[in-house]
C-alpha cells in the first residue's frame, strides 16, 4: 500500500471523522465508572456512534489478515493489557486504568484516538504511567512537519519514555490513515533521528505510544486479540490522528473535553 497524500476535501473528511473520535471519547469519560461493564461501554458507544454521530465503528468486525473478526465496536485494555483488549462482562472496579480505543468512519473517512481512563482513585503510579504516556505521545507530535522522518517520533517517545524508566513496547506502533484503517507508514515509537521515511504534507497519520512500567516484552492471549505484559505490569496507551503540514502539524483528534495539552508543547506554526 502506497503512502496517501490527502487533498483539500480528504482533510475535510479526516477533520471530520477525527472530530467525530472525540467527540465520543468525551461522551464515554464521565460514564466510565465502577461497577461497569466494558460490554455496556461498547454498547454504548456503538449506539452513540451510529445514532448520534451518524457514523459507522471501524473496529466491528475488522479482520486483518491473520485475524478472526475483531467482535467488539471499541478496544478496552484494563491495567496490564496492551492493546486489543475485547469488552466483556467484567465489571471494572475502583483503582483500574482503562485505555478506550475507537475509530470512527464518517463518510469513508477514519478517525482513530484512545485515551486513558482512571476509575475512582488510582494509584500514585498507575498516574504517573498515564500521565508521562500521554506526555510521551505530545513528544512524538511535536516533531511532525513536512521534511522530518518517521524516525524523528519514535526518537522522541523513546528518550522521553526510558529517561522516566518506562518501556516502550516495539511490536505495535501508529499508521498511516485515511479512507483505510491501516494505511502506510508504519509509526514507530523508537528508533533514531532522521532515519526511516519523511513527513509530507497532507500525510495523516496516527502517535499512539503503548508504555509500560516494567519490561518490554508483551504476549497474546488466547482470544487472539488481546496483548498483555509478560511481567504483568502496569500499561498505557494515547492516541491521536495527527495531520503533517508544512509547517508543522494539526492534530484532528482534539476535543473540547479531552484532557489538557502539556504545557511544554509549543503551538504548531
Amino acid at each position: 500500500m502506497e503512502i496517501s497524500i490527502k487533498d483539500a476535501d480528504g482533510i475535510v473528511g479526516m477533520r471530520t471523522a477525527g472530530r467525530l473520535a472525540g467527540e465520543l471519547l468525551d461522551y464515554l469519560a464521565p460514564l466510565v465508572k465502577p461497577g461497569l461493564t466494558t460490554n455496556e461501554l461498547d454498547r454504548l458507544a456503538e449506539d452513540y456512534t451510529t445514532q448520534v454521530l451518524g457514523a459507522i465503528s471501524a473496529p466491528l468486525n475488522y479482520a486483518p489478515g491473520g485475524h478472526k473478526p475483531y467482535p467488539k465496536s471499541i478496544c478496552t485494555s484494563i491495567n496490564h493489557q496492551v492493546c486489543h483488549g475485547i469488552p466483556n462482562d467484567k465489571p471494572l472496579k475502583r483503582g483500574d486504568i482503562i485505555n478506550v480505543d475507537v475509530t470512527v468512519v464518517k463518510d469513508g473517512w477514519h478517525g482513530d484516538s484512545s485515551r486513558m481512563y482512571m476509575v475512582g482513585d488510582v494509584s500514585v503510579a498507575a498516574r504517573r504511567l498515564c500521565t508521562l504516556t500521554h506526555d510521551a505521545m505530545w513528544k512524538g507530535i511535536m516533531q511532525v512537519h513536512a521534511g522530518a522522518c518517521l524516525g524523528d517520533i519514535g526518537h522522541a517517545i523513546q528518550t522521553f519514555a526510558e529517561g522516566h524508566g518506562l518501556s516502550v513496547v516495539r511490536e505495535y506502533c501508529g499508521h498511516g490513515i485515511g479512507r483505510n484503517f491501516h494505511e502506510d507508514p508504519q509509526v514507530l515509537h523508537y528508533g533514531k533521528r532522521g532515519t526511516l521515511e519523511q513527513l509530507q504534507a497532507g500525510m495523516t497519520i496516527t502517535i499512539e505510544p503503548m508504555l509500560n512500567a516494567g519490561r518490554k516484552d508483551i504476549k497474546e492471549l488466547g482470544d487472539g486479540w488481546t496483548i498483555v505484559t509478560k511481567d504483568h505490569s502496569l500499561s498505557a496507551q494515547w492516541e491521536h490522528t495527527v495531520l503533517v503540514t508544512a509547517t508543522g502539524y494539526e492534530v484532528l483528534t482534539l476535543s473540547p473535553q479531552g484532557p489538557a495539552t502539556p504545557a511544554f508543547v509549543t503551538p504548531s506554526a
